[in-house]
């Protein structure tokens, strides 16, 4: 069951009608984010309530921050990086485990399947030795990227893989012209990378413009981001 988002908190904005199934859908997720809105599921009563977060956290691309210790391990590329490899594995992986339980329900997940099939929603992978120990997932729309989840797996390897993908997206998504980089809420793991909180009129202002912009999903990392790492240009490092 979809619900309207109808919290009593002043940080939020209850989300107007969209016409809501009983069903999330790929078509009705679309619209959903296209709304600059995301969901997220409750198992206790089953139910997916929409979010507008206000205020709503992004990221700038001329503003993300590298500490320097992340700064040197990313200049000493101990993962391969890809995208779009693995989409379903990263999907998986990011809602397994998680100590504030799983928000994706098993109908949002199919639904998220097929907005990758459909080129609007992707993946970025960490691998080492062959496995899959980092990543992240978002929906893309024109020249705007929604993060949604990243994960990563030290026990087999990924020690800040999460983090090592997160600031070759970035980056790389910059260099490609995109606009928005939203990561919802502001939290401790994303903090040092930058975040800035925003109004909801100010976000749905800059989203509007970028989802209108079409813009291709890139190569991540870019060749341009391998040069620089290689000769040792990381991009705005600062202190641990």
């Amino acid at each position: 069951m979809v619900r309207e988002f109808s919290d009593s908190s002043a940080i939020f904005r209850f989300l107007p009608p969209l016409g809501l199934r009983d069903v999330l859908d790929a078509d009705l997720l679309l619209r959903i984010y296209a709304a600059a809105a995301f969901p997220m599921w409750d198992a206790e009563e089953d139910a997916v309530h929409l979010f507008r977060p206000d205020p709503r956290a992004i990221i700038e691309f001329g503003g993300v921050h590298v500490p320097r210790s992340l700064a040197r391990t990313i200049r000493r590329r101990p993962f391969e990086i890809t995208t779009d490899l693995a989409f379903e594995q990263v999907l998986d992986e990011c809602h397994r485990e998680r100590r504030d339980g799983c928000w994706c329900s098993p109908e949002m997940t199919v639904a998220y399947l097929e907005l990758h099939e459909r080129g609007f929603a992707h993946s970025v992978e960490a691998w080492r030795d062959g496995v899959l120990v980092g990543g992240l997932y978002g929906v893309h729309l024109g020249s705007a990227f929604m993060a949604e989840s990243m994960f990563s797996r030290p026990r087999l390897g990924g020690t800040d893989a999460s983090k090592v993908v997160l600031v070759e997206t970035i980056r790389t998504l910059g260099r490609a012209g995109f606009e928005v980089f939203d990561v919802q809420f502001q939290n401790d793991h994303i903090r040092r990378f930058g975040v800035i909180e925003i109004s909801a009129d100010d976000y749905q202002a800059r989203f509007v413009r970028a989802a209108t912009r079409p813009c291709d999903w890139p190569e991540i990392p870019s060749p341009a981001d391998q040069a620089d790492d290689s000769s040792g240009n990381a991009a705005s490092s600062g202190p641990r």
